[in-house]
């Protein structure tokens, strides 16, 4: 049941063998069904998921009244809204169930424990946030500089395994157009067999 987190952190850190029970022992399994919440807008994000297998949507709703998917999530992925988690204001954004899905979460004081109680503990920590400031640049450049052909391509390169998985008016919200534009960049790219 623990086995896929284990190996996630130590693709991060290595742990000790006498580490790991430890570790296993703060992070509680929860199944979630296709449409249940991780979190809503409002609430305060209180753990940490760790996607054993299922998959995730992140999204906001815009000043028309819109949900705008922003991220994905799968098997293996860590999920949260971590500036709600780490300050415990209430979230701006959802994160959403796409699948039946099965996670091992995590609080925050049991965070705290956990880096805290493993040699690297805190190491893991400023890798795992320094992970996430990368992405988040480059999300917020993508934004800025691509077209939305290049942020379908970039989608299609970071989510290989997922096309089939997520609805196409999700995916096209991530890129930013509307079903009928994404349908017609799609057909240029097969046109250039891109994919």
């Amino acid at each position: 049941m623990h086995q896929q987190l284990i190996r996630a952190i130590e693709n991060i850190i290595p742990l000790e063998a006498a580490e790991k029970p430890f570790v296993a022992s703060l992070f509680q399994l929860k199944h979630y069904n296709k449409q249940d919440y991780f979190l809503r807008e409002g609430q305060v994000c209180r753990n940490v998921g760790f996607l054993n297998y299922g998959l995730i949507r992140y999204y906001a709703i815009d000043a028309n009244g819109d949900e705008q998917t922003y991220d994905f999530g799968k098997e293996n992925d860590f999920t949260c809204n971590y500036s709600s988690f780490l300050d415990h204001s209430p979230s701006a954004s959802s994160i959403q169930f796409m699948e039946d899905s099965e996670v091992l979460s995590i609080s925050y004081d049991d965070l705290q424990r956990l880096y805290a109680g493993i040699r690297q503990g805190e190491r893991f920590g400023r890798l795992i946030c320094e992970q996430l400031y990368v992405y988040a640049i480059k999300k917020v450049a993508s934004l800025y500089n691509d077209s939305p052909e290049q942020r379908y391509q970039q989608f299609v390169q970071d989510f290989p395994d997922l096309q089939q998985r997520i609805p196409q008016y999700y995916v096209s919200s991530f890129v930013g157009v509307k079903p009928p534009s994404l349908s017609r960049i799609r057909k240029r790219m097969a046109g250039r067999q891109i994919y």
